[in-house]
């Protein structure tokens, strides 16, 4: 393992969980990034690329057709779970003003989804910006980001991962083989190994309380009011009240994914950490090689039986 590589997970250690230690300020970040440049064979793109063929040359060769359909069953059968609610177009609005970084949504977020020890659907990164003496802390809600465009749903080889016609993207369990390539796909590593189903997990907007008329349980518990989650397609709604009344930011807009989740107040220092993080994650993946990551995932998942 090269000493890049060393470095890098180490960092990740630090700094891929709900509370960042302000010990390790941003240029720390771009220092490490500094004169390091991924080759095209070893980018993103191309690693999705060669994902593809091998999906591709999967489908061809394997004899049970059905592992790999693309069909999604449950929508096939008009279960409502995986169809939606149609004619609404569900967003979440983070409110950075308002946000604390009390970790109550990434608590109750565990509870409600059974989230496995270590591994989180959403959670608030804790950090510092400025120069002494003007030095002050901010917090960055982080989640999936139901993107109108996901990256994650074409390169899923079964239909394990959709967008339904509420704009909720989901993952079907039962479907899922774990291959990892919308792990991958996912430009804000929002997506994991799940330990327990040993499947892809994410947050899904707690699809299973907003079928029932509720809110998403991190909205609900949210202190500040900092959450706001709703179908943008009503002019009565707080989120379009919102959307509409304040600026609102995405992460990694150039990606081009169109995130359906706003922030209003995001500091651009903040979401160059955030980032600067990815990019890290990035290099893992270009040294050495989605599959080693992988591997060591479903390693440890078996690890905890």
């Amino acid at each position: 393992m090269s000493l890049m590589v060393q470095r890098v997970r180490y960092l990740r250690s630090r700094f891929s969980r709900p509370l960042l230690s302000p010990s390790f300020p941003l240029y720390f970040f771009q220092t490490i990034l500094k004169g390091v440049k991924m080759s095209k064979e070893n980018s993103r793109r191309n690693f999705l690329k060669k994902g593809l063929e091998a999906t591709a040359f999967a489908m061809l060769a394997t004899t049970e057709a059905n592992a790999f359909s693309s069909q999604i069953p449950g929508r096939d059968e008009k279960d409502s779970r995986h169809i939606g609610q149609k004619g609404k177009h569900f967003v979440m609005v983070l409110d950075l003003r308002k946000c604390i970084g009390c970790q109550a949504c990434t608590s109750v977020c565990k509870i409600e989804n059974e989230v496995p020890e270590e591994q989180f659907r959403t959670f608030v990164t804790e950090t510092e910006i400025g120069e002494f003496p003007d030095v002050r802390k901010a917090f960055l809600p982080q989640l999936c980001n139901h993107c109108d465009e996901p990256a994650c749903v074409p390169v899923c080889p079964t239909g394990a991962t959709f967008k339904r016609e509420d704009g909720i993207v989901v993952v079907d369990n039962d479907i899922c083989w774990g291959c990892g390539y919308c792990i991958s796909a996912c430009p804000y590593d929002k997506r994991y190994f799940n330990k327990r189903t040993q499947t892809a997990d994410k947050c899904n907007f707690c699809a299973q309380r907003v079928d029932k008329g509720l809110l998403p349980a991190c909205v609900e518990t949210c202190i500040g009011g900092a959450r706001v989650f709703g179908d943008i397609n009503d002019k009565n709604s707080e989120v379009y009240r919102l959307m509409h009344s304040f600026s609102t930011s995405v992460l990694k807009e150039a990606q081009g994914t169109k995130p359906q989740t706003f922030y209003i107040g995001l500091d651009s220092r903040v979401e160059e950490l955030f980032s600067t993080t990815q990019s890290l994650d990035d290099i893992v993946k270009a040294e050495e090689g989605f599959k080693r990551e992988w591997e060591k995932a479903r390693g440890e998942a078996e690890s905890h039986g």
